[in-house]
Formats: C-alpha cells, structure tokens, sequence
C-alpha cells in the first residue's frame, strides 16, 4: 500500500500509530484517506451487485414512470461521476507536465468514477424494476458520507496548520464530491411513485409496507400510523390492511399443492420403478437384503421447496446478529482498559461508547428483520398447511373419514399446523446455538485460559437436567391434556343434553364427574408448576453459578490468577449470551420431536385415500335414461365386504322412484353410490346433468337461510320464492325477525319427511333387501306380486291412502329441467316437530299433488320454478328465541368483543382468587431476590478493583464465600417465589373454574336456548386453559424483566449518578412507547382470536358435509371461502407480529440509549470511578435492553390473558334457576301418590319481554289418565311440559301435582318425581348402566327387567361387555330406534306416577314406534300420562284430548266427543283419514 501511495508529497506511510492513535487530535494519513478509506463503499457495492441483481430479477413489481426525482437522482450520479474522472484527468495532466503524482491518484478516481457509473445506471434499473426505495443504494450513499467526513476534517486542519491550501484543484473537487453524495444519500431516503399496474390502484386497503422506504422498513416506522390509531380507539377489522399478495391463501396454497403434488408423482415414478424391477434374481434379492421399500411423498420437502428461499434470508441475518453479539463485549473490554489507563487519550473513550452504541443499534435493526423475516415465513406456512388439508379433507374416502373424528381432522389444522409454525422462528439455532457456543467459549478462553471449562462442564451437566425437566413437563402436559380433552368433550355432551339433564334432574351426577376430572387435571398442573419452578431456578441462577465455578477456579489455580475488572465482566457479558443458546437448545430439540409428530399425522392424512372422480361417468348414458347402474357393487371401504352387490337400475328421464326396504337393507348406500360416495369395485354407474341431494340428516350451514337455500346460486327472486313456497317456508319466515335473513345454525335444524303414502304416485319402486335389488316395478305391480314389498305395506299401512303414517324410506327422484337436466336424491331424515298439523291442515290429496309436480315440472314448462322438498323450521319454542333477536336477523348475538383498557377490577378478582396475601408475599421474594442479585455483583466488582490496590489476593476465599451465599440466597428466593406462584394460581384455576361450572349447571335453560353452545364451551376450554397454563408464566416473566430493569438503573445510577439525569426522559419515550403498543397490540390479538374460529368451525363444517358440497360441485368455492377466512385470520396476525417488531426496535433503541450514556457518563467521570464499578454499569446496562422489550410484552400478554379471568367472571355471575332442594319445603316421601295435574290460570313466557306463550291456561288431569296433547306449531304444547318440569317459570298463575304447589319445592325434588320420554333421544358417552341409572340406585335386577321392557335385553346381552357396554358421543354406535328404547327404560326404571311423552315417532321406524305405544299401554296403565302427538292414530284410545290453540285450551274432552263436537280436532282426525 506504501508503494501505491508514492514518495512525493504524500510520504508513503498507509499507516502512522502517533498520528492516528496515540495523540490527542487523531488523524488518518493521506495515504490511508486516498485508498482504502474511498474504496470501502466502492468495494461494498460490487460485493453486493451480482446478489441484488438476482433478487430484482426475481422480484418484478412493474416499472415506475420517470419522475423528477428519479431525473435528479441520475444527474448526481453522473456529476459524480465526472467529478472523478475529472480527478482522473487532472492526474494524467500532471503526468503529462512531468508532476509524476501517486498511482493512487489514478487508481481512486478510475475506481470511484465507475463506481459512481454503476450506481447512476442501477437507479435506473431499480426503476425498471418496481423499486420505490433501494436499500443498496442507501447503504452505499451512506457510507461514502461517512468515509468522506475524515477527509473533509483532514483537509481544513491541514490548510489551517499550513495557512494555505496545498492542492486546491483536489480540495475542490473534493468538497463538490462531498456536496454531492450528501445530496444523493438524501435524495435516496425519497421513494418513487407506485409501479403502474400496482395492487395499491384497487386495494381499497393495501399493507403501507409495500410502499415503505428502506429506512421505514428498517424502523417499522410504516406501522407507526396503525400505533397511534389503535391508541386513540380500539382497533376494528375493516382498520386492518389488505395481505400483500405473497401472503395470501391464493399464492401461498398453490405453491406448497404444486410442491406436493410434484413429491406424490415422484414417489409414484419410484413406486413404478420398484414395481418393474420384480424380475430380480432370488439370489440377487438375497445379497441386496431385499428390494427397496416404496418411497413415500415427503411433506416436509415440500415445504422446504415452497418455504426454502425466505429460509435462507433470515438465515443470513441471523448469522450477522449473532457475530455482532459479540462484538459488545470486546468493547467493554477496552472500555475497562481505558478507565484503567489515566494516561490513555480521552476520545478513546468517546469512540469506544460511540461504537457501542452503533453496535447496539446494528444488532437491534438486523435482529428485528430476522423475526419479521422468520415470523412471516411462519405465518405463510400456517396458511398453506391449511390450505393444503382443507382441500385434502373434501377428497377423502368416507373409509378415511369413519377413522378419524371431525375433531381430529381439526386438529390437524389447528394443533399440528400451529406446532409447525411455532417451531419455524427457532429452527436456525440448530447452526445458530453451536456456533455462539464456539465463539463464547473461544473469547471466554482467551481471557480465563483452562479454567472456564470448569463453567463450560457445569453449563454443559445442566441440559441433561433441563432436558429431563422438559421431558417430564412435556409427559405431565400429554397426560393433562388428556384430562383436559375428556373434561372438554363431557362438558361438550353437557351443553348439547342440558335440557335431558334438566329434566331428569340429573345435574349432580354430571357435575361430579366433571369435578372429578378436574381435579386430577390441577393435580398434574400443580406437578408442572413445580417443575417450571426448577427450570426458573436454573435459567436465572445459570449464569451466577458458572461465574461463581469459572472465578473460583480461576483465582485457585495459582498465584498469578489476578482476578480484575476486565476479566470478571467481560466473563459476566460473554457467560450470559451462553446462556441463550445452552438453554434453548434442549426446548428446540424436543419441540422438534412434537413438531415432527406433527408432520407425520398431516403427511400421513394427505398420503390417504381419495374419491375416484371418474367413478360416475356423468357425460355419456344411454338415449332416454337419467340415472344407470350396471352390475354395480360397491363397498364403503377395500377392506369391508361389499355393502351393493349385483346393481342393476335404469332410471328414465323424469321419472319418480322410490327405493324402499328394512333398515339396514343399503338403500342410503345406493345414493351415496350414485354419488360418487362409495368405492365401485365392479360395475358402471351414469348420472346425466347435475344433481341436486338431501341428505338423511340436513346438512345446514351457519349463515344466513337465504344463503342456505341458495347455496351459491345467484338470487333469482321469482324463483327463490316460488321455491319457499314449495317448502312451506313462508309461514315460518313470518315467524323469524329477520325474515330469510335470519342466521341459522347450531339452534335451528330444517329437515325433511316423506311418507310410505307417496309410493303410489312414484313411476316405479326399487325395492332393497340386503345389499341387492330384490323387486322393482310398479307400486300396483308389485302389489300384486304379494312379495316382501306388499308384506311390508299391509303390516304398517293397511289403509295406504288413508292415513299417512312415516317409514324410514329414502327417495330418489329425477326431473327434467327445459334448459338443463338435473338429478334430485332425498333422504327421508329425522323429523323435528314435523307433523301435519304443524301450521294448516296439509290434505293428503296436496301432498299426491306436490310428489307429483317434481317428476312433472318439466312437462308443463315450468322448469325455473321447480319446487324443492317441504321444509320445516324446527319448533316454536325454538323460534321464538328469534323474536327477541335484533331486526337484521341475527338468531344468536355475535359475542361481544372486549375492547379498551382492561378494568383493574379484573386484575383484583384474579389477585384475590390466588389469594392476596400469596400475592403480595410474591412480589416481596422477587424484590429480595434482585437485591441479592446486585448485592452479589457489587461485592464482585469490589472484590476486582482490589486487583488494581498492589495486586494483592489474600481475601480470596473470604470474597468467593460471600459472593456465593448472596448467589445462593437469589436462587433460594427464587424458587420460593416460583413455588408460591404455582400454588396460587392453582388455587385460581380452581376457584374460577368451580365457579363457572356451579353457575352454568344451575343456569336456567333460556340461557342455553340463546347463548350457542360453542361460546359457553370456550370459557370452558380456551379462556380456563390461559388461566391454568398461561398466566402464571406470564406474570413471572413480568415481574422478573421488571425486577432486571430496576435493578439496572439502580446499580447505573448508584456507579454514575450523572445517569440520573436521562433517566427521565428515557422512562417518558418508554411510557409512551408502551401506551401505543399496548392498547394496539391488546385489540390485534383479540381480532386474532375472534378470526381464528370461524377457520376451524368452516373446516369442521365443511367436514360434516362434504358430500353435499361434493353433490352440487361447490367444492372450488368452498375452497375460497376457507381460504378468506384463513386470510381474515391472517390479517389480523401480520399487524400483530409487526407491532412487537415496532416495538422492539424503538424500546431496544432505548435500551441501546442506556448502554451509550452508561459508558458516555462513565468515560467522563472516569478520574472517580474504579473499573469494577465501570465494569459493573455497563454489564448490566447491556442486559437491559432485553428486559425494557419483554417487560412491555409481557404486560400487553398479561392484559390479553386476563381477558379470560373477565369471560369466565362474566359467565359465572349469570342469573341462575331456582334452587335444587329447599331445605323447609321438601315433599313427603312417596310423593306424589296420585299423579294428579293441575294448571290454575297458569301463564308462561319464554323470557322477560317476550309475549305470553301459555295464557291463563285452567285445567285438571285426574291420576291414572291418558291425556293426548294436540295444536299445531307455536300453540303452545311442549310449552305446557317445559312448565310442568319448571324449566320455565310462571308468569302468573300455579301448577299442583297432587294438591301441592311446584313452585314452592326444589326442582330436583320435582323433577326427580317426573319422567319424560324426550323427542330427541341423547345418550352421553359413558356406560350403558350409567345412560339409564347415574346416581347407581337401581339394582341390576331392576335394570335388566327395564330393558327386556323396553326390547332392548337381546341386544344389550349380545353384547361381551353387557351392562357396561360403551355408548359413543350422544349415542352414535346405537341406531335411532334403539336410543328411543334406551329412553324408555329410563322411564321403566323411575317409576314416577306420571309420564310425559314427547312423541318422536316420526324419527324413528315403525317396528320401534310399535314396540315404545305397546311397553307404554301395559307398564303405565296405571300412572298419568300426558303425550304431545304428532299423529293421531297414538291418541285416539286416549281418556281425552287436549286440543291447544295459540296457548289456551281450545278443546278437552274424549277423542270421541270432540270428533262427535265437529271442532278443530274434528278437522285434524279428517285430515289424517281417521273421521
């Protein structure tokens, strides 16, 4: 470098140590100036040229148009450049007149004028390219102001010194060179317009980091606007921006299926490959070990593939922040040098805290854009692992879905997906964390020599622990959730059966169980608190007994071991960025075990088996024909026997057949055949046209009942009503506030019957009988024939045509449309409250008439008007919950979102459940513990500037003792505060949790009715499990960040008390700072919630009814619907990560504040201060920025989980029904004896506000009669049970049970003395014994003679595990029929004196019905019994009837009477062919 420089004027020194370091006014040589320090951002911009040219290649966002600015950008940089070749040019003037300057005067010039060429021609490239704001460039403009900035300095103390200007051509150029690259770095902080065609012209909404300029991205001040918005009101959805388009579900899902997709076709190549490579030699298999196995698609290559690319990035930040980590505790290293050294220049000093500084700042910058970088890659994976199963979950077998619940194809989503993407921002430590480990251990090395592998055993002895903690804690969290899950599921079946329990009084039962899992669930949490307690106590006590081992055997191993300033803190420094990776590493790897768990249950769930889209031929079909089956069978799995065998239908255009035959018979099977539902194993089937389906059990979705009907149509008016019209939808929507608007969804079923009195009007019937078509013809045909089939009819329909009695038939129907084809599949379903009388009399010659018009639409030319089936709205008493709902239709109330500040009174509740005195004992251990932490760091630095007083040692043993008992008494008090903390939120947990579950069990049920189960469900699940597992945590790292920043600016202040004087500024930036973050990031996390379960419950939905959507070809806009879910989901999460990135930079900005005037202050005040005490300061002034981030975290973490103490607390003050015993007013034993009812004047509504249901009903039931109960909907009939059970309370009026008043006795004490067979028969998981008898009173002996009763002992005894026989959730593994018998014996074994009867006949088939209105004429002949009928035929041998008309009586007399009267009832038995 000296030869470069010359020998003429400019000496030849590159380097000169007096004139640059040891003076007072440090300089650079000219020399040095000349080459080097101008080449360093020419050498940075061709470093980093061939990379930014493959990433804007790449990234192509549209052109910008030329703009002034980037017209004045373009000539700074030409005038630059020929600024520097007119140096150059100047230099060859010279030559050429025998100067002979330096060939660093054309070595400069040449390389900064190109520079400056490239620079000026990649302003306009980046142009090209869509860039609006080029960090290059900035980074570069930056960086010749900098370099620039000594010679400006040089040059004017050159010319003061010399009194003249030596070379002024050079000292020109040189001050227009600096004019102008000050010019272009501002000009470089500007961003150009949008590209044309950018998304910002029709985004209404579009994420301002897409327009951001280098330097707002680097700060994140773009999310600055959002900050301030979300502090001055809560924040609301339409607030938050729109995805860019690489986050999106469109790019992000496509991408990872066509990664997939490629991995499933190369395993099939290779599994093709090994197929035809069969004809290997024996001998030859033998030596190779056999063939290779068959290669499976991998999902996580295909993840790496799609995610790969945004991986690497973050790695490369990753890899400078974690060089720059290390560069603060060199510093710190000199900056002790320097306080040691009175003789050393002060603007060392100045320069090592400035660096500090910049060091800090760099770091803090290049961290923040690793987690934005990393948390998306994140955020971009849940999307497309969703994505992925979604469309997956509408493909699969129904084989594949029998084996899995819909809860756990949710879980894949929700559990699994989630674990992949929590674990994607820590997989670089897998490099990251040995490589700290290595540079830790090499600079600890240098200044400890030997004795820091004693530290480095002892750090390396604790993973094991922490690995066995973290195991054990892993295996108590398993087997809680275990508890959690069955808690869960049994308050699930709780919720979904509280009328059932109500009315059985069954509700202690219940609750024990519940308590029961309950407490063994607090007793494995109370466990893991413990345990976390130990890896609290090893994460904070770690670094003090490392230092304490590492010092200790430092200072042993020989005299010369003088224990200093400098050795002891930068030790301190560089053991606590150790620590990081030592304890991290042990989580990582057993996350990574969970998450490759994970991997394998989605890659196992997307490698199943599909639907064979090609399995109904729809295009091609015989002449004449709309549906063909030929030899068909067909199989519901490969691995179940076939359930259709031998298929042969043909089924004309336009033409109504029914398909009849016992249960079990497969007539839902061959529907689903003609589906495409089925596995075809042999055979054709042809379906012409589209089709439309109705499943046995209707399918609805949780939206509107426009959009239900529609199902993704357009809205033809006309149509559409005359379609509502055809359903008989119109009265019910009178009914309903909103109109078709109304949302329906868990509270209200539409549901379909058919009768077996439509087969006369079908074109021909298929009869079913084990899996083959065993007649087909006409309905008079096969009469005629005296077959199965007219055995079948004259058993249960003796006068078809008279009466219209329910079969369980299923109906496949086809019409002709004018303009297309369409195929119609009914499947008769489970009625609800569906009767003839439900609103006018139906005459049966209507319903002929309406069977007949949907094989004749076609034929009169009415094809746009076709009916659909008859529909029905559930119940009255279910609809009326709607009359109180909102005008715009709303069913259910939308919950309610908290928004704002969250009130102290919440806070107070939960101190108080843990309990205050615990909670103020916490906060005095951890006040405790930081003060012996200081304590401990104080004696130390003490202990180092004795090494400074002659260098003596001889209190060594004496110092080590002290700093260890004040370490010892830290990690003592910490984990008593652990301790304490784990006991009291325990204690919460438990006390919340009892609360709630004791008020909801006592909740009355208009609560359940319009409260949907899923919410009060979550307060049992999300908002108790932060309670139990979040909280606590939370809490602990809040007080222990808060205790960390205290004590630093307390140990800051007391070493430079000059400190004391930024403090409060600094505190006001971070107040204000955390007000903005809080209140912003507070509500971004509750939209995150309240948009994350609409994603899962769609899933769940769609799950349940896949084949429908598959049916009507809606599979591709289901797709979109989820995908905008996800993205609505996903909008609310990217603010939220980018919040705590704008957060981090401006408070670790702070924190990097602190390490600046710690240092600053320390250099000027350095002739008082020891190096122990600097040492000390900015040791902890280092930790501190850490603490200042996660304080404000955890606060806004600690406002968002507290939130579930406010729901829990909101659910456990409801209002609640009267109470179970009342201890002075129970009822005599035996009681009640006669089983006599009577209402007196007795009114009723269903809640305060609403209209009277029941009014000024009178009436008397004499004990032992029978007592039929008829009206048509909303008269008022369940209403009067729902009374009788006081599961609605009067309004005015009394009922009497035997003379005594129900309302003056407990409800169980009533309750208990009643039995009520319901319409809906729920069973609950559990045992046979405990469905029928849960409180255990009924000997086996009783219970057995109830189920031969009920015809249920065959069965149950055919069963290995007989009484004990396993019921699955509501019943599931038993048929309808056989749950309505389980009902009855539940009714046998009360032996109560009155029964009431819900009838749910039309359910049911008719064998059971027979079996139930038998058991029930001869075992309660002699009791009350009250039934609400649904058919008359049940009734008509009744002592009387009661007839209810808008709720009062409109008749009661005998069957025979009334018919005799010529009334309303009169009317309802000619109706039905009985008068």
């Amino acid at each position: 470098m000296d030869a470069l420089c010359g020998s003429g004027e400019l000496g030849s020194k590159f380097w000169d140590a007096n004139l640059s370091l040891h003076t007072d006014t440090p300089d650079l040589t000219p020399c040095f100036q000349n080459s080097l320090l101008a080449w360093v951002p020419c050498i940075y911009l061709w470093a980093a040229l061939p990379c930014y040219l493959v990433y804007l290649r790449h990234h192509h966002h549209g052109y910008i148009v030329l703009s002034h600015l980037s017209r004045l950008k373009t000539v700074v940089g030409v005038l630059l450049w020929c600024v520097s070749w007119t140096d150059l040019f100047y230099s060859f003037h010279g030559l050429v007149h025998g100067w002979a300057p330096a060939p660093v005067f054309f070595v400069t010039p040449l390389v900064v004028g190109v520079t400056m060429l490239l620079a000026t021609l990649l302003v306009q490239y980046e142009r090209l390219q869509g860039v609006q704001s080029s960090g290059v460039l900035i980074i570069f403009w930056f960086l010749c102001v900098v370099c620039a900035i000594i010679p400006f300095r040089s040059k004017i103390l050159s010319a003061t010194v010399e009194g003249k200007i030596l070379d002024p051509f050079r000292f020109a150029t040189f001050y227009v060179y600096f004019a102008l690259v000050f010019c272009a770095l501002i000009l470089s902080c500007f961003r150009e317009k949008p590209p044309l065609f950018s998304l910002k012209n029709v985004d209404p909404n579009p994420c301002p980091e897409t327009d951001a300029g280098f330097l707002s991205r680097l700060s994140f001040w773009w999310f600055t606007k959002l900050a301030i918005l979300g502090y001055r009101r809560p924040l609301e959805e339409q607030d938050l921006w729109s995805l860019n388009k690489e986050n999106r579900s469109e790019t992000v899902v496509q991408r990872l299926l066509e990664a997939w997709k490629k991995q499933q076709k190369q395993a099939a190549q290779h599994k093709a490959a090994a197929a035809s490579g069969k004809t290997v030699a024996s001998e030859d298999e033998e030596l190779l070990g056999g063939r290779p196995r068959p290669r499976k698609p991998s999902f996580l290559r295909a993840l790496l593939v799609t995610f790969g690319p945004g991986f690497t990035i973050s790695t490369c930040f990753m890899l400078i922040q974690d060089l720059l980590s290390f560069v603060n505790p060199q510093l710190l290293s000199v900056l002790i040098r320097f306080i040691s050294n009175p003789t050393a220049p002060t603007w060392w000093g100045f320069l090592v805290a400035g660096l500090m500084f910049v060091c800090s700042v760099m770091q803090t910058l290049v961290l923040h854009q690793y987690y934005h970088c990393i948390f998306v890659m994140g955020l971009r994976l849940r999307t497309g692992i969703i994505g992925v199963i979604y469309r997956k979950a509408l493909v699969i077998t129904n084989s594949v879905k029998r084996e899995s619940t819909v809860g756990e194809l949710v879980n894949l989503m929700s559990v699994d997906a989630q674990r992949i993407t929590d674990i994607a921002p820590f997989l670089n430590m897998l490099w990251s964390g040995p490589l700290q480990i290595v540079l830790a251990i090499y600079f600890l090395w240098q200044k400890l020599g030997p004795s820091i592998l004693a530290g480095v055993a002892l750090m390396v002895l604790l993973i094991p622990i922490n690995g066995v903690v973290a195991m054990k804690m892993r295996t108590l969290q398993v087997e809680q959730m275990k508890f959690k899950d069955s808690r869960i599921k049994l308050m699930s079946e709780i919720l979904g059966g509280i009328k059932v329990l109500k009315l059985y009084a069954w509700e202690p039962s219940f609750l024990e169980q519940v308590e029961g899992i309950r407490h063994r669930e607090l007793r494995l949490l109370r466990q893991a608190a413990y345990l976390h307690a130990i890896s609290i106590f090893t994460w904070i006590c770690t670094p003090f007994l490392v230092t304490l081992i590492t010092l200790g055997v430092y200072v042993s191993l020989g005299p010369n071991n003088v224990l200093d300033a400098e050795k002891a803190f930068v030790s301190v420094s560089l053991f606590n960025i150790l620590k990081n990776p030592l304890s991290m590493l042990p989580q990582l790897i057993s996350g990574l075990t969970q998450t490759s768990v994970s991997l394998k249950r989605i890659q196992h769930f997307l490698t199943q088996d599909e639907l064979d889209p090609q399995c109904v031929e729809r295009n091609t079909i015989t002449p004449g024909y709309a549906v063909t089956i030929d030899n068909g069978t067909f199989t519901w799995a490969q691995d179940l026997p076939p359930t259709l065998h031998s298929i042969d239908i043909q089924v004309p255009k336009g033409a109504l057949v029914a398909v009849v035959g016992p249960v079990g018979c497969g007539k839902s099977s061959l529907v689903s055949a003609l589906l495409g539902e089925m596995e075809k194993l042999e055979g054709k089937v042809h379906v012409k046209g589209s089709v439309a389906y109705v499943p046995q059990q209707a399918w609805i979705q949780n939206c509107t009942l426009q959009d239900n009907v529609l199902f993704g149509q357009a809205l033809d008016p006309k149509r559409y009503q005359r379609t509502l019209e055809a359903c008989a939808l119109l009265a019910d929507l009178e009914v309903l506030p909103g109109g078709d608007k109304t949302e329906i969804g868990e509270k209200t079923r539409v549901l379909v019957t058919h009768g077996i009195s439509f087969l006369p009007q079908t074109d021909f019937v298929v009869v079913l009988a084990d899996g083959q078509v065993s007649e087909v013809g006409t309905y008079p045909a096969l009469l005629q024939r005296n077959g199965s089939f007219a055995n079948f009819l004259h058993n249960y329909a003796p006068d078809e045509g008279e009466e219209c009695l329910e079969e369980n038939s299923r109906t496949a129907a086809a019409l002709e449309e004018a303009d297309d084809e369409e195929v119609l599949l009914i499947e008769d379903t489970l009625s609800s409250h569906t009767d003839l009388m439900d609103n006018e009399p139906v005459l049966y010659e209507v319903q002929k008439q309406f069977m007949r018009q949907l094989s004749t639409m076609s034929s009169e030319g009415e094809g746009q008007g076709r009916p659909v089936p008859r529909r029905r709205l559930g119940p009255a008493e279910k609809l009326a919950q709607a009359a109180e709902a909102k005008a715009n239709g709303t069913l259910i109330e939308e919950e309610k979102m908290e928004t704002g500040k969250v009130k102290l009174s919440v806070f107070w509740d939960y101190a108080r459940a843990v309990g205050l005195c615990t909670t103020l004992v916490i906060c005095l251990l951890y006040a405790g513990q930081s003060a012996a932490a200081i304590g401990a760091n104080m004696w130390l630095s003490a202990w180092t500037n004795e090494a400074t007083e002659d260098g003596r040692r001889n209190s060594t043993t004496q110092r080590l003792g002290v700093y260890a008992t004040l370490g010892i008494l830290q990690g003592l008090l910490v984990v008593l505060s652990s301790i304490m903390m784990a006991v009291g939120c325990v204690r919460a947990a438990r006390l919340l949790h009892q609360t709630l579950l004791h008020n909801k069990m006592r909740s009355p049920q208009s609560f359940f009715d319009t409260t949907p189960s899923g919410r009060i469900l979550n307060r049992f699940s999300k908002d108790i499990c932060v309670i139990d597992e979040a909280l606590a945590p939370t809490i602990l790292m809040l007080l222990s960040s808060f205790y960390t920043s205290i004590s630093t600016l307390v140990v800051i202040v007391a070493s430079t008390p000059l400190f004391a004087v930024v403090t409060l500024p600094l505190a006001a930036f971070y107040i204000l700072v955390q007000r903005f973050y809080v209140a912003t990031s507070r509500q971004l996390k509750r939209l995150e919630s309240v948009s994350r379960s609409p994603v899962y419950s769609h899933f769940s939905e769609t799950v349940t009814g896949s084949s429908v959507i598959r049916a009507y070809g809606r599979s591709q806009a289901f797709e979109a619907i989820s995908d905008a879910k996800v993205d609505t989901n996903q909008r609310s999460c990217y603010p939220s990560i980018s919040s705590n990135r704008w957060l981090g930079v401006r408070v670790e900005f702070m924190g990097n504040l602190v390490v600046f005037f710690a240092a600053l202050f320390a250099v000027i005040g350095r002739s008082s201060l020891s190096p122990g005490m600097v040492g000390l300061s900015v040791s902890y002034a280092l930790q501190v920025t850490f603490s200042l981030n996660w304080m404000i975290r955890m606060l806004s973490d600690l406002e968002t989980n507290i939130v579930a103490v406010e729901r829990v607390k909101e659910y456990s003050k409801t209002e609640t029904e009267a109470p179970w015993v009342v201890e002075g007013s129970r009822p005599p034993a035996g009681w009640p004896t006669k089983g006599e009812v009577e209402f007196r004047n007795y009114s009723v509504r269903y809640r305060p506000g609403l209209d009277l249901v029941l009014k000024d009903l009178s009436l008397r039931v004499r004990g032992g009669e029978k007592v039929g109960i008829v009206g048509r909907t909303g008269a008022g009939k369940s209403s009067m049970t729902l009374s009788l059970f006081r599961l609605l309370e009067a309004a005015g009026g009394e009922i009497r049970i035997d003379g005594l008043n129900v309302a003056d006795i407990g409800l169980h004490d009533l309750r208990s003395q009643l039995t009520i067979i319901p319409q809906d028969p729920i069973l609950f998981s559990g045992t046979l014994r405990m469905n029928l008898d849960p409180f255990s009173n009924s000997s086996e002996e009783d219970i057995w003679r109830a189920l031969e009763l009920s015809h249920l002992k065959s069965f149950v005894s055919s069963q290995p595990a007989g009484l004990n026989f396993q019921c699955s959730e509501g019943g599931e593994n038993l048929s309808v029929g056989q749950r309505q018998l389980v009902c009855l014996a539940r009714a046998l074994l009360r032996k109560s004196r009155i029964l009431v009867l819900d009838e749910a006949t039309a359910a049911i088939d008719l064998e059971t019905d027979d079996l139930i209105q038998a058991t029930i004429r001869t075992q309660f002949e002699s009791c009350t019994v009250l039934t609400i009928a649904h058919r008359l035929n049940t009734i008509m041998d009744y002592t009387r009837v009661l007839v209810l008309d808008k709720g009062t009586v409109a008749e009661f007399d005998s069957p025979t009477n009334l018919i005799a009267a010529r009334g309303i009832f009169y009317g309802m038995a000619r109706d039905a062919g009985l008068a």
